[in-house]
């Protein structure tokens, strides 16, 4: 019988209480990891320890932080090292959609949130974990990017996103380059459209009907493959991959996971 491929190693997770970072928890935690629950949410950060007791007691560990907060992430990661004694993957994936809207009309501080919390908590989610897997010998870090921003710029208004996923693709590639030597690998995950619950951190400006594009793209949700969104799953499956000792020679890269949408723009 084949060993479970995270037995006795330890992942942190971000966003880990909904979506796609809820899907990839439970699959750590299914393939034997100890699971780092790095929520905002405190109800939503419990549920996901609740469903990850039910697979394996104590499997699951929560630390309700902020992830653009560089004080707060340094204490989560200290705390990881302290309870589970160590750290192997990390899957960076929280995130926001943040403003949409009219740049003419958008302020600096709309702006900068997206920012912070993307391409900000993504840095620090990286940041922290080198000094822990330098110790371990070496680690893998996942981050949760987007089509949007790569190869595909259709989401009208929402330039601080897809500037943020940008910036993460780029950063993975050169945190790849810059960690290879520690033998920690860095790589992206680029979702297309996933029924995830994303849309409840958009906050659109009214003024939205000022954007005229004098286009018509196809509509969002068109997937040549399966006809529907991704789920949480398709892409957690992917994520787990990345972080496991499978991928071992694969570093550096962006792998989208779209169901072919992104072709159609």
């Amino acid at each position: 019988m084949t060993a479970p491929r995270f037995e006795g190693r330890t992942v942190i997770v971000t966003g880990a209480g909904s979506g796609i970072g809820l899907a990839a928890a439970v699959k750590f935690a299914q393939e034997g990891a100890n699971v780092a629950l790095f929520e905002l949410d405190p109800l939503r950060a419990e549920s996901a320890r609740e469903e990850l007791e039910s697979i394996r007691a104590g499997s699951g560990f929560v630390q309700i932080v902020d992830v653009s907060d560089p004080d707060g992430m340094e204490a989560a990661y200290r705390n990881v090292n302290e309870h589970f004694g160590g750290l192997d993957a990390v899957f960076a994936n929280a995130g926001i959609n943040g403003a949409k809207g009219p740049i003419e009309h958008m302020e600096l501080d709309e702006f900068k949130k997206t920012i912070d919390v993307n391409l900000g908590g993504m840095f620090l989610s990286v940041k922290y974990a080198i000094p822990y897997m330098k110790q371990r010998g070496g680690g893998s870090i996942v981050i949760t990017s987007s089509v949007n921003g790569n190869g595909r710029y259709s989401s009208v208004g929402m330039s601080p996103y897809s500037t943020s996923k940008a910036g993460q693709v780029a950063f993975a590639k050169m945190a790849a380059l810059e960690l290879a030597r520690y033998r920690i690998r860095v790589n992206a995950i680029c979702p297309g459209a996933i029924s995830t619950n994303i849309d409840e951190t958009t906050e659109e400006d009214a003024r939205m009907d000022e954007i005229a594009i004098p286009l018509e793209f196809p509509r969002g949700g068109d997937h040549p493959l399966a006809g529907r969104h991704g789920l949480p799953e398709e892409v957690a499956d992917l994520a787990v991959f990345l972080a496991s000792s499978e991928s071992r020679h694969v570093t550096g890269t962006s792998i989208t996971v779209d169901g072919g949408e992104s072709l159609l723009f």
